[in-house]
């Protein structure tokens, strides 16, 4: 059984250089907790930077130490952690990713050393992968290891996981590498997101940045299925209320509760970040205190920020902004037997936090933009009485779970200041009832549901790509086939034209045979044994008018017409064409809307074009025209299909296979069969090919097909090698 790689900017270990002399501390982070089982067991691994930079002298014997406790560290000098991790990791993606994009720094040079810092851990994946292996990457320091594992390891287990929120189109496209990042995540085989919300501008930005689209959450990225979820990370919240009736917890209780005396206190803890809005939560409690004295002398705000880059200006700038407010405060309303905001710049370790969970009437958790905020789990978890109210931010992940807190926008203050009377007066049995239903939701998605559900997503996605996923021809299948064709009488040949025997251009008329096209189709047909088929969904007077140097037959606009050689083409079938005024009046509305895009006109079918369309509003207009073509159709005998840059509709009658069995019938002492095509209309010629036929998907995985290729420049090779063998 292979073994699970967890990659994150932080290993789940802290490392304390005191004077030489290097100590190792456990981590306290949500994560470390909840992966902790996971990279513990058997032989898997996390990978990650050990929050120090260090002497060459040291790494040996750090590797060493790390290596014993299942860690392997990607060591980082101080530049790289100055321009990767403070540089643009914090003052690039972070701003951007909440919203405050008035703090956005784009630098060329901290991208640099972002793909540079990326690429540093890739290779030390790729080092350790070993086929079979699951590697689990997380959080937006590593965006680009995905693809940059895949380049190397094309087949392997790849997941995703983002801890932040993933923000709007509007605001990630602003990023002048907006589609290196992108396509850095779709390296994964699947990518888990806090809320609904993220999964959709996520997928908002593939379509409108990359141009692909989805299916309920699953893209097709090139031969892969991709999926993308919501899945909100749990707490460990056996160990949360654990350490709440811990007796350390209860002594450091007791002690808390005598220094502050009977009032009650409204808890926040955060680490200083302008996304935690902090200033904003001291403004609505100094209104409330303005607007309800009665409280004053009551109640106090018991704050804690725990420090983090204190030495960046902004960050600097916003500490002093608190220190003023709460000084504000304080000097205005204290008494001497009270003070209105109790204030620690520190952190505490997880006893005393659990103290100030039991003690705290009501906990205020009001960021401006948060992933998914575990310190309202926490506090939830450790209330074992059921008593307290939680005040939550809409903006927070865990908003969307704790629907029984009250939830408030960050940004109204008269909205803030109401939710704290509110909870403050709370009746015990309401308190009791809300708080009981939110334990709840938590003790059945914790963290360690969170990591299965995950797992079994990822490996879910893996099985799917395996079922749907074509054999590569190789060597020994290119054998295998023209020892076929050599031994064979009579054979039968169909090939798809655009995309399979020619690229596809922005101008139609480009696509015409080119000279080594038309060379192999001389080559191809003069061969008495073979009977070769173009069987397409253009025109009939455009192959026709291509194709006619070659002996051949054509199959035109998906089956409609017939044309065997040296004939005229006659229909296959008898097909009605009175639906097409309705269809092609809405078309010419997307065309009037879509400046590049166009209507081809068929006998039987419409065909949409958006080739020549701006990247992104194509793909958003698709979306539209197809979601209308299939309300417009639901009761009518007409197919909707979606081709590369295309809408085309047609009767459901009309399709390759049918085509493709009138000939099967016509050659029936055929003796070889071989079907080459790229899109999903060539899938009902692969269908109803027999058993022993060669079909070959050109450029994609989830086919019918026996075998794939990558491009059709493949398929003319593989023709001239059977012409020639």
């Amino acid at each position: 059984m292979g073994r699970t790689i967890i990659v994150s900017n932080r290993l789940p270990i802290k490392i304390i250089n005191d004077n030489g002399s290097l100590t190792y501390a456990a981590s306290e982070g949500g994560l470390a907790t909840g992966l902790d089982s996971v990279f513990k067991s058997g032989n898997n691994l996390w990978v990650g930077w050990p929050g120090i930079a260090l002497d060459d002298n040291k790494k040996s014997e750090v590797t060493k130490t790390l290596l014993k406790q299942h860690m392997k560290p990607v060591f980082l000098s101080a530049k790289e952690i100055e321009d990767f991790y403070e540089g643009f990791s914090n003052e690039t993606l972070w701003p951007n990713f909440h919203y405050f994009n008035q703090y956005t720094i784009y630098e060329e040079d901290l991208w640099i050393a972002y793909k540079k810092v990326n690429q540093k851990f890739s290779e030390l994946v790729c080092d350790e992968l070993e086929d079979g292996d699951t590697v689990w990457i997380h959080d937006y320091q590593l965006l680009l290891v995905p693809e940059m594992i895949r380049e190397k390891k094309p087949n392997a287990t790849i997941g995703f996981f983002l801890h932040i929120p993933f923000p709007s189109y509007e605001s990630f496209r602003l990023l002048p590498w907006r589609r290196e990042l992108l396509n850095g995540m779709l390296g994964s085989d699947f990518l888990g997101f806090h809320t609904y919300d993220d999964m959709r501008h996520f997928l908002s930005s593939v379509s409108r940045l990359a141009g692909l689209g989805n299916s309920n959450g699953t893209i097709k990225v090139k031969n892969r299925l991709v999926k993308a979820d919501a899945l909100p990370m749990g707490i460990d919240y056996d160990k949360y209320a654990a350490s709440a009736s811990a007796q350390e917890t209860l002594i450091r209780e007791a002690r808390y509760r005598k220094s502050i005396g009977s009032i009650k206190l409204i808890l926040s803890i955060d680490r200083l970040d302008y996304s935690k809005g902090i200033p904003q939560r001291l403004r609505a409690f100094d209104l409330f205190l303005t607007r309800h004295p009665e409280f004053n002398g009551k109640v106090s705000l018991f704050m804690v920020v725990v420090p983090s880059r204190d030495a960046v200006a902004k960050y600097k700038q916003l500490k002093e902004e608190i220190d003023l407010l709460v000084g504000s405060i304080n000097g205005r309303y204290s008494r001497l037997n009270w003070i209105p905001i109790h204030y620690f710049y520190r952190s505490f370790p997880l006893p005393a936090l659990s103290a100030f969970y039991r003690i705290s009437d009501v906990a205020l958790v009001s960021p401006m933009r948060d992933g998914m905020n575990l310190v309202c789990k926490e506090y939830v978890a450790s209330k074992l009485d059921h008593k307290g109210v939680l005040i939550l931010s809409e903006m927070a992940g865990a908003s969307k779970e704790l629907s029984d807190a009250i939830i408030v926008n960050p940004n109204d203050i008269q909205q803030l200041v109401g939710a704290m009377y509110k909870a403050l007066t709370m009746p015990e049995e309401l308190q009791i009832k809300s708080m009981k239903s939110m334990q709840e939701s938590l003790k059945r998605y914790n963290i360690h549901a969170w990591v299965k559900l995950f797992m079994d997503q990822l490996r879910n996605v893996k099985n799917d790509q395996i079922n749907l996923k074509t054999k590569t021809i190789d060597a020994a299948i290119e054998l295998e086939i023209q020892a076929a064709y050599s031994h064979s009488k009579e054979r039968l040949i169909f090939l798809d034209y655009d995309g399979t025997l020619s690229g596809f251009n922005a101008n139609p008329d480009d696509s015409k045979p080119d000279e080594e096209l038309q060379e192999l189709l001389h080559k191809l047909t003069a061969d008495s044994k073979n009977k070769v088929v173009v069987i397409s969904g253009r025109g009939r007077h455009t192959l026709e008018e291509w194709l006619k140097p070659f002996p051949l037959e054509i199959v035109a606009e998906h089956g409609v017409w017939l044309k065997r050689i040296d004939k005229p083409f006659k229909t296959l079938m008898k097909i009605n064409s009175d639906w097409k005024k309705d269809i092609l009046s809405l078309l010419e509305r997307y065309v009037n809307r879509t400046p590049g895009s166009f209507v081809e006109e068929k006998d039987y079918s419409l065909v949409w074009h958006y080739r020549k369309v701006e990247t992104g509003l194509g793909e958003v207009r698709t979306r539209e025209l197809t979601s209308h073509l299939k309300y417009m159709t639901a009761n009518a005998n007409l197919q909707v299909l979606e081709g590369d840059m295309i809408i085309e509709i047609k009767n459901s009658d009309i399709n390759k296979g049918s085509a493709a069995m009138k000939l099967m019938e016509i050659y029936e002492n055929t003796d070889f069969f071989m079907a080459c095509g790229d899109d999903w209309t060539d899938e009902d010629t692969f269908k109803v090919l027999p058993e022993t036929a060669f079909t070959i998907k050109v450029g994609g995985s989830e086919s019918q097909a026996k075998y794939s290729v990558n491009s059709y420049k493949e398929i003319r090779g593989l023709l001239n090698k059977l012409i020639e063998s």
